[in-house]
């Protein structure tokens, strides 16, 4: 867990996406977070980490439905929802914490 803590602290917002491939959910919002990273370009880091490879940083984060997407600034929670939202929502969220 300490290479994802690593990931956190970066002077741009993480958005980071929860998922599985075997959840129609999850597997739904792949275009989606492609399209975010595409349009956010160097001003975020968009992350996906599949929860059924990383099942230790799953439970300590608490992570039940999927996907669950959540944003850090400077290291820190600010935002976090599961289930799918659309491209356009999900950059204007991060685009606020610029």
């Amino acid at each position: 867990m300490s290479k994802f803590g690593e990931l956190l602290h970066t002077q741009v917002p993480v958005l980071i996406d929860f998922y599985t491939d075997w959840n129609e959910s999850s597997v739904a919002m792949h275009p989606v977070i492609r399209d975010v990273a595409a349009a956010l370009g160097d001003k975020a880091k968009v992350i996906r980490i599949d929860v059924d490879k990383n099942q230790e940083l799953a439970n300590a984060l608490r992570i039940k439905g999927l996907p669950t997407l959540m944003l850090y600034k400077q290291g820190q929670m600010i935002w976090r929802q599961s289930g799918e939202l659309d491209a356009n929502t999900l950059i204007s969220i991060v685009q606020g914490q610029y």
